[in-house]
């Protein structure tokens, strides 16, 4: 099918949506349309107003004023069950499925077929193989979701779309937790649903996938349209030009360093997931390490060892040269580690709280009055110090921290261990979910407690992230350390060639052969 053009007529239409909470204004009479076989990626920085826009199109949402169109008829989208029967399907960054359920029930869910007033199980199982078959996924439909990797899941909601013959699919961030290879299959998916005539409204941070995918992007930025780029125009320097509203140099301003002692030093580590490679490194004071590997290699299992979430079964942890036992989360905070998790809603965060609560989490035991009762003036001395030095865009720190962008949300689990000062920090995909200029700061902020003699150690997916903040790279291959790699030796290919196990095989060969 051929890429519409500016002629073709739109399936879908925004007109003028404004929506406000608490009277802070979300969309500001934003209009746009979506045609039918594209992809139109929706792109901005945190807190421009992508989500509410989506929630809003997919019945989450009702908006305060503006009109949205279908096939040039106005429509109510006030439940997702309305968007459901429109043909509207939205594919949460946060997957929608029910884990306790097999494949052929999520797909199915509400809206069981029934024969002699009972469930057809025969008809929902037949039904959903022919759905798996068109995304491509080759597995029975009595699976039970919680045995599938996200890909698949993503893969399987995807499949309730189809199920109900969707025109339009919003898709949240869909590759923000996938591999390589689980993102090429989905890719390709798109793509044919492109061709088949389905819409795709494509929201990521990931602006090299809206470049491979879109075939045309809108920018929204502070509730705003602000432009929208065709498909000959998509090009990184437009996109990030609109969303910012500036230009913002993608390399990573580093400074000079003076790299000290070793501050954090492993010996013989066994994680429980991979009891038979036992890890050894350090990371000294002022130098930013970076752990990589592809999915599964064991980087996150590293870190959570190195803080007491998961007991390593066996080895060694010195802080400065002293010996220390972690056993859990307190003696790390002890010792002074800090973990920034990888799933900043899950892990990293209390969502229900407000910010100087979220911040004053890690000092209560150290700050806490006579008699147990928690330092409110040193909590609020604290939020007001790193809010101001993390630049968190909020309405004041007693705002809840569920209504901040995902950026400002990272930037909060940030200033909750940095306020205790550590002297090791690990970071677990510091920069996930949050938009080009949030990692700029992030960046920053990481340059700046180097080169105040912290030790930081992180785990990261995205190549060029561990290209342009290490300055040593520690490369995992399932649980095994299988090379590090300086500074001045860094390239994509080398990480890629030791995060294979190409050079376990090279050695292999080479032993066996002698």
């Amino acid at each position: 099918m051929a890429i519409p053009t500016a002629d073709s007529p739109p399936l879908l239409e925004v007109r003028e949506i404004s929506k406000s909470f608490f009277g802070v204004p979300a969309l500001r009479n934003v209009s746009l349309s979506l045609r039918a076989g594209e992809v139109h990626a929706v792109i901005g920085e945190n807190g421009a107003g992508k989500s509410t826009l989506m929630k809003v199109l997919a019945g989450v949402l009702s908006p305060d004023s503006g009109q949205i169109r279908l096939d040039g008829t106005p429509v109510s989208v006030d439940s997702p069950q309305t968007a459901f029967h429109l043909g509207i399907a939205m594919i949460h960054q946060e997957l929608n499925l029910c884990d306790n359920l097999d494949i052929g029930a999520n797909i199915y869910l509400g809206r069981e077929p029934t024969s002699y007033w009972q469930i057809d199980d025969a008809r929902i199982y037949r039904n959903a193989c022919r759905h798996l078959e068109a995304v491509g996924l080759e597995v029975s439909p009595r699976t039970r979701v919680d045995q599938l990797t996200i890909g698949k899941q993503q893969l399987v909601e995807i499949a309730k779309a189809i199920s109900v013959d969707a025109k339009l699919v919003i898709m949240d961030e869909p590759t923000s937790s996938l591999s390589q290879q689980e993102a090429t299959k989905l890719f390709a998916v798109i793509r044919r649903l492109r061709d088949q005539g389905v819409a795709i409204v494509y929201i990521s941070h990931r602006l090299a996938e809206v470049s491979e995918l879109a075939d045309r992007v809108s920018v929204l930025r502070d509730g705003e349209v602000a432009g929208s780029i065709e498909h000959d125009q998509i090009t990184h320097d437009n996109m990030v030009q609109l969303m910012v509203g500036r230009n913002i140099s993608q390399s990573y301003a580093r400074g000079h360093r003076e790299i000290a002692q070793p501050m954090l030093s492993v010996n013989g580590l066994r994680t429980e997931l991979h009891p038979a490679h036992p890890l050894e490194f350090e990371v000294h004071a002022g130098e930013i390490v970076g752990l990589a590997g592809l999915v599964g290699a064991g980087r996150t299992e590293v870190l959570t060892s190195l803080f007491g979430v998961e007991s390593p079964i066996s080895g060694n942890i010195s802080i400065d040269g002293h010996q220390v036992m972690i056993a859990n989360p307190r003696e790390a905070i002890a010792a002074g580690i800090a973990l920034v998790p990888e799933d900043r809603k899950q892990q990293g965060l209390i969502l229900e709280e407000s910010i100087r609560h979220n911040v004053g989490l890690t000092g209560l035991k150290r700050h806490r009055r006579i008699g147990g009762f928690a330092n409110y003036a040193r909590e609020l001395e604290d939020t007001n110090k790193m809010s101001n030095e993390l630049r968190i865009k909020s309405s004041g720190n007693g705002q809840l921290t569920k209504h901040l962008s995902g950026g400002n949300q990272q930037k909060v689990v940030l200033a909750k261990w940095l306020a205790m000062q550590p002297r090791v920090l690990l970071l677990d995909e510091p920069t996930r979910g949050v938009d080009i200029g949030a990692k700029q700061e992030i960046y920053r902020l990481i340059e700046q407690l180097a080169q105040r003699g912290v030790a930081i150690l992180f785990a990261s997916s995205e190549m060029e992230e561990v290209l342009s903040l290490s300055d040593r790279v520690l490369v995992m291959h399932e649980g095994q350390l299988t090379g590090e790699i300086g500074r001045d030796a860094l390239s994509e290919e080398r990480i890629m060639q030791l995060a294979t196990g190409s050079d376990l095989v090279q050695k292999l060969e080479l032993t066996v052969a002698h």
